[in-house]
């Protein structure tokens, strides 16, 4: 008798992902012991919630099938009394799993950005620092599809274009260090798979505080959703992120080979060769300039992008426009020019 479907579903899920990882650093082994190259570590990103559980517990059950080595991180982010003996009791799980190394980081969390964002930030700041620390090929996270919904429902409410619609990647971070086997697996099946392994899993109470965007949006938002449109609603806002990804790559790519042919001797924008691109492409050959200039990624948003494309579609005299990171936009004689003010 084989293994409960939800246990198969996500190690088969796992095991899809440990073969890229293997591919991608070259380390197919050869069907001789003698070919065999060093085995990769693998580590998991693991909370104690069922997504990160069954994770691991899936790592634990096919990487030394596959060669490669598993090991676990838990990060204490001290938000909440007795959190770092949940950490500690994490590591415990994940080393009884067989996990090893398994660890416990803990973080400050700063106010940047709001609590969930902070949080956010301070989290992969030390999973970035123990994949550095323990030479880790990749690290897995636990995001699933339901995640996925989400995400793509937070992008929408933002109006921030195509890029936001397309949810998370299944490879991210510095050399695809970052890896998303659930993107394509539900929440519940991850839950199946812990109680089907006896596996014990810690609810974050702030996955249920109103407080927080995402635990609004879960518990309120798209159980809305599900009720008017019917229970499709998650696969399709995941199946909707894949297609905006594809999309938006597509016309990065766009940006990037026409960004060549916008800029004059001087490197400067060419406003007359900028109105002859399509929107979509132009905007992005902005925001690409606007960054190069020194402009935070991150609080540069769609209405920044729109004001400075106005200098080229609908120039009037107007004066410079200022942008994040003390940018200032300017149009000189038929030329956009966007430097530090």
């Amino acid at each position: 008798m084989g293994p409960h479907p939800a246990v198969a579903a996500i190690r088969l899920a796992v095991r899809r992902v440990l073969t890229d990882i293997l591919d991608d650093h070259g380390r197919i082994p050869g069907p001789s012991t003698h070919e065999r190259p060093p085995s990769p570590l693998v580590l998991v990103a693991c909370s104690g919630g069922a997504d990160s559980m069954a994770l691991a517990s899936a790592l634990a059950f096919e990487a030394p099938r596959l060669g490669v080595r598993a090991g676990g991180v838990t990060v204490d982010h001290g938000l909440q009394a007795g959190s770092d003996l949940r950490a500690a009791d994490v590591v415990t799980r994940l080393r009884e799993l067989g996990l090893d190394p398994a660890e416990s980081v803990a973080v400050t969390v700063g106010r940047d950005g709001g609590p969930e964002a902070a949080a956010r930030d301070a989290r992969y700041a030390a999973l970035d620092a123990a994949a550095e620390r323990h030479g880790a090929a990749a690290v897995l996270l636990g995001h699933t599809r339901d995640d996925q919904a989400e995400t793509v429902l937070l992008g929408l409410a933002r109006g921030s274009g195509i890029r936001s619609l397309s949810g998370m990647a299944a490879v991210s971070g510095a050399d695809g260090r970052y890896r998303r086997p659930f993107l394509q697996v539900d929440r519940q099946t991850a839950r199946k798979a812990c109680m089907a392994q006896s596996l014990p899993v810690w609810d974050d109470p702030h996955n249920a505080d109103p407080a927080y965007t995402r635990s609004r949006l879960r518990h309120e938002g798209l159980p809305a959703l599900e009720k008017a449109l019917g229970k499709g609603v998650v696969e399709a806002l995941a199946r909707t992120a894949q297609l905006s990804r594809d999309d938006a790559d597509a016309l990065d790519a766009w940006a990037g080979r026409a960004e060549a042919g916008v800029r004059d001797a001087d490197g400067r924008l060419e406003c007359a060769a900028l109105h002859d691109l399509p929107p979509a492409v132009r905007r992005r050959v902005l925001r690409r300039a606007a960054i190069e200039a020194g402009a935070p990624a991150g609080s540069l948003f769609a209405r920044h992008i729109e004001e400075v494309d106005r200098l080229i579609t609908g120039w009037r005299g107007q004066g410079a426009i200022n942008l994040p990171g003390r940018v200032v936009a300017r149009r000189q004689g038929g030329r956009l020019v966007i430097r530090q003010g």
